[in-house]
């Protein structure tokens, strides 16, 4: 199965980093679509690369050479970089349900309130956190001592079961693994229902049936890359302290480090005139 395996990999992974730099192309070629919400949806695009990019080469290089073997200093980086690209996704996503509540629930006051420097500060932000992150797991990590000839049950060094792999006390493990599922997790997702609680009071308020269909589908996508991300996502991460299933926590770490970065470009792009209508100009210019 594995020379299935690969060309199955390979073609999402081919497919992900396409469809996302054409997002990225379109965003930044099309006039008409720099604004603040298609500078976080490019922002998502190129932190999708990025995630999906730590994970997928690494197993098709293992695939191709039958071995899957990686170095302390290799699983060290590779989970460095994978919590920073994941949490900039987590933190995105977030950012993007703000902008939609003001979008939808401050029309008047959007272009004021979202405006370019407030935009740079937040993607700032985002990054700085996601940094942050990496740096907790890289400290907890770097406190382990046996690493050599360690089994990880799974395609990649996944930080959740890095921490499991501790010889120490697994409490404190359980513990830690809460906490920054609580700081990375909860709160975000607390910032997007609280968001969505808004925008939904205030499109039950519009008159017409129009108006409340044109707001229900700007948010449509990002509800749907938010459910697929944040439950595969939370899942394995805190799964991983309350059963210990590998196979089930495969499964799910496939579906959030590659499914959810694959399915994001077409999400956004099959639902938005916009981006359609940017793709197809930039198309149009190619040719």
């Amino acid at each position: 199965m594995q020379p299935v395996f690969f060309g199955l990999f390979l073609s999402m992974y081919l497919v992900t980093v396409l469809g996302n730099l054409l997002i990225i192309l379109a965003v930044s070629s099309d006039s008409h679509l720099h604004t603040p919400m298609y500078f976080f949806l490019s922002n998502l695009s190129l932190a999708d690369i990025g995630f999906i990019s730590t994970t997928v080469p690494k197993m098709l290089i293992n695939i191709q050479t039958h071995s899957r073997v990686i170095s302390y200093v290799g699983c060290l980086t590779q989970m460095s970089l994978f919590s920073i690209f994941g949490c900039m996704d987590d933190m995105l996503l977030t950012v993007m349900a703000y902008d939609r509540y003001v979008a939808i629930c401050h029309p008047l006051q959007y272009a004021v309130i979202m405006n370019p420097r407030l935009c740079g500060f937040l993607v700032s932000v985002c990054f700085l956190v996601s940094l942050l992150d990496s740096q907790l797991h890289n400290l907890i990590a770097l406190q382990f001592i046996y690493f050599r000839d360690v089994e990880i049950a799974n395609f990649f060094c996944d930080p959740s079961q890095l921490l499991d792999l501790s010889c120490t006390n697994t409490l404190t493990n359980k513990i830690v693994m809460y906490f920054t599922g609580a700081i990375f997790g909860f709160f975000p997702v607390s910032g997007i229902l609280f968001s969505y609680y808004k925008i939904i009071f205030s499109i039950l308020r519009i008159p017409s049936s129009g108006g409340m269909y044109k707001a229900f589908s700007t948010c449509g996508s990002h509800l749907s890359v938010v459910c697929l991300f944040y439950g595969t996502g939370l899942s394995v991460y805190l799964g991983s302290a309350v059963s210990s299933s590998p196979k089930r926590g495969m499964v799910a770490s496939v579906m959030y480090t590659v499914i959810t970065p694959m399915l994001n470009p077409f999400i956004y792009s099959l639902r938005n005139r916009d981006i359609k209508s940017a793709l197809w100009r930039l198309h149009s210019r190619m040719v």
